[in-house]
């Protein structure tokens, strides 16, 4: 009896939309930034990673200091939304806290995210630094700062110093506990930092000055 063969025809792949082949483009730089670094990947690591042509990169971002700068500022909104969130009300400990964890949860969510957060910024390349996010955290520390300092009868005026330094300490914490693959706990770490924070602030010169080159 006669059987009648009717092979599938292949079902070609559905064409990605403008908005679809972007996204794709920003996860496959985001890999490589990662992995390379900026001056370490290329537009032709990008397009072939993501099976395109160069010319596609070239016309979703203009080249590979567009494509970073996108990446870049999409790593920025994240960690500040985090950071915005978790920096609640309260004592200047209790922000101190709460300012430490969220940048180790960050680190440990999105380890891709911050490596590529904590790399030198190309020169001429418009978004934000790793610098910027410490800034920009450390005005919302900076207010209560203020308050504490006042009623301590410290000079306000340096608040904004003090602010920049330590939620410069905990950004310079965080690189160092990511290079040691989680250990010890991000709770350890961020007890750790704030013991040091606090403790030295509890125990501020009023009028500090150098030991040495008297």
């Amino acid at each position: 009896m006669p059987t009648s063969s009717n092979p599938r025809k292949a079902t070609p792949r559905s064409r990605m939309t403008a908005a679809e082949r972007r996204e794709q483009l920003i996860t496959t730089a985001r890999g490589l930034f990662a992995e390379r670094g900026f001056d370490g990947a290329t537009v032709e690591m990008v397009a072939a990673r993501a099976e395109v042509s160069k010319p596609v990169v070239y016309e979703h971002f203009g080249g590979k200091e567009g494509l970073y700068a996108v990446v870049v500022d999409r790593e920025v909104t994240h960690l500040l939304a985090m950071m915005r969130s978790a920096l609640t009300s309260g004592t200047s400990r209790t922000l101190l806290e709460q300012a430490a964890l969220t940048l180790l949860d960050y680190i440990e969510v999105q380890p891709d995210g911050f490596r590529i957060l904590v790399r030198d910024s190309p020169i001429g390349t418009r978004g934000v630094s790793f610098q910027s996010i410490i800034g920009d955290t450390a005005s919302r520390v900076e207010g209560i700062l203020v308050d504490q300092f006042k009623k301590r009868g410290l000079d306000a005026n340096t608040a904004p110093m003090y602010a920049q330094m330590l939620v410069g300490m905990v950004g310079t914490t965080g690189q160092w506990w990511m290079a040691t693959d989680g250990k010890p706990a991000k709770e350890v770490v961020a007890a750790h930092v704030v013991n040091m924070a606090w403790n030295g602030l509890s125990g501020l010169e009023e009028d500090p000055r150098l030991v040495t080159g008297d």
